[in-house]
């Protein structure tokens, strides 16, 4: 047996591949990175491409209620003519993009201190602080917060006293639920961004008179502008998706949810394909325009 391996490992096929390997660093990160990117483009490219090709299928919710794979733009046709399709896709917009200016505005503050200055100590306890949202079940969280905003409420409770109520269920709650739940996906880029930034940079801004507005809108913030669209990448897209959060807080009707109920209740798969391509022209007009302004530059 050994004299059947001898020749295999010693000077055949599989010596020379590693020689081969050797010389060439490029050929062995392909090796490496080829088995992964091909699963993960399967996966990923060959899903858009199916519901892609969905999208242009028919239903016919007449007679038959039966999906023929016979091209037609009827989808896309009625996504455009109804005014209902219209308003909930601009809904949708409109809250995920209040959704990620929110979370920018909290999650600033909050990583310039955890990467500039916060020590040790205090940057653990913040990192900690920030992680733990995550450890804990996304429909756990958003129960939490039905019983935060319901009428018998935390929130209600809390503002009895002085004559108020919360907004219940509704686009606020939607508002609210989901720029809870996806700001920890931007403080952590931004804080990784501000760890980056030279502290040089703060100080000769200061050295030269300039004021602390100043130095946050002409230095901070175009160093700190691509991890700032990293984050935004996340929080947006993923509000522009969200079914759970809508269905669970909000009787409203966003791109989600409709997609959920043509897909798995009506049966609709091909107009629930075309208003799921909403979302993915969206988010590829919104990279195209970080890409130009410069955004992913210094990634």
């Amino acid at each position: 047996m050994s004299d059947q391996a001898g020749p295999l490992l010693g000077g055949g096929p599989v010596r020379r591949v590693a020689r081969s390997l050797e010389r060439h660093p490029r050929l062995r990160l392909a090796g490496l990175l080829t088995p992964p990117l091909g699963w993960l483009g399967v996966l990923y490219l060959g899903s858009l491409a199916l519901l892609l090709a969905a999208a242009f299928w028919h239903y016919d919710s007449d007679i038959t209620f039966a999906v023929t794979k016979t091209f037609t733009l009827e989808n896309f046709s009625q996504l455009i003519a109804d005014p209902v399709y219209r308003g909930i896709a601009g809904r949708t917009i409109l809250i995920a993009l209040l959704v990620t200016v929110t979370d920018a505005v909290l999650a600033l503050p909050i990583a310039f201190v955890m990467g500039k200055l916060a020590g040790r100590r205090l940057k653990a306890i913040l990192g900690m602080a920030v992680l733990m949202p995550l450890w804990t079940s996304y429909l756990v969280k958003i129960l939490a917060w039905r019983l935060i905003l319901s009428q018998g409420g935390l929130l209600n409770w809390l503002l009895q006293p002085f004559h108020l109520s919360g907004p219940g269920f509704g686009d606020v709650a939607v508002y609210l639920v989901l720029s809870y739940i996806w700001l920890p996906y931007m403080i952590l880029p931004l804080a990784a961004g501000f760890e980056r930034l030279p502290t040089s940079l703060l100080e000769a801004s200061t050295d030269l008179g300039a004021r602390t507005w100043a130095t946050f809108r002409h230095v901070v913030i175009p160093l700190v502008f691509p991890a700032l669209i990293a984050g935004s990448i996340f929080t947006f897209s993923l509000t522009l998706g969200d079914y759970i959060a809508v269905s669970q807080v909000s009787s409203t009707q966003f791109i989600g949810s409709v997609v959920y109920s043509n897909q798995g209740v009506s049966g609709d798969l091909p107009l629930a394909a075309a208003f799921a391509m909403v979302p993915v022209a969206v988010m590829l007009v919104y990279l195209a325009l970080a890409r130009r302004a410069g955004a992913f530059q210094a990634l």
